[in-house]
């Protein structure tokens, strides 16, 4: 977390927390949901939501470095953005974390969370629908859309077995909130 924010916390520890204003959908990207998103309805597609309920994507690159350097969970499993004193709960598409993958060659699969941290992959899972998902040291996350062709190639050499798992069951088995409340 920023010092910056560290000291905002420090020196305003009651600001409210705010709901339902982000999003980060399942390619990674992050999305402002204003008044007019959030009465559009949910922010994931598979819960009724639309293009009009996601809002509008983040694009400055200094905004969206801030809010992943100070993107975490609380206690009970609900992500959020730590913006100064104030902490913003994130509605999750999929999951916290989106991977992206690439191939280095033989045997060799780069790993990267949508915020650019490397890691490790631990497990592979494989939903109902063909999605896949990596469980590393960082959480659960889904593998990117354009990525799966490189997770293929991942199994295909034995590098990774993929375990078969229900969508519904993912947030409960790793313990994560993909609409927070209050």
């Amino acid at each position: 977390m920023d010092d910056i924010v560290k000291q905002a916390m420090a020196k305003w520890p009651n600001v409210p927390h705010c709901y339902g204003w982000l999003g980060l959908d399942a390619r990674g990207n992050w999305f402002m949901r204003d008044d007019r998103a959030q009465a559009a309805g949910p922010f994931a597609a598979a819960d009724g939501g639309s293009l009009s309920s996601k809002g509008s994507r983040l694009q400055h690159d200094g905004l969206i470095a801030f809010i992943e350097r100070n993107y975490a969970p609380d206690a009970s499993g609900q992500w959020f953005f730590q913006n100064g004193p104030q902490r913003v709960y994130v509605e999750l598409e999929a999951t916290p974390w989106i991977w992206r993958l690439r191939d280095d060659g033989p045997g060799g699969i780069h790993v990267a969370a949508h915020s650019g941290q490397l890691v490790a992959v631990q497990r592979c899972l494989l939903d109902e629908a063909g999605r896949v998902y990596l469980v590393t040291g960082l959480g659960v996350g889904l593998v990117h859309s354009q990525d799966v062709a490189v997770a293929a190639l991942a199994v295909e050499q034995n590098l990774w077995l993929p375990e078969p798992i229900r969508a519904a069951d993912i947030p409960v088995q790793f313990g994560f909130a993909r609409s927070p409340k209050p």
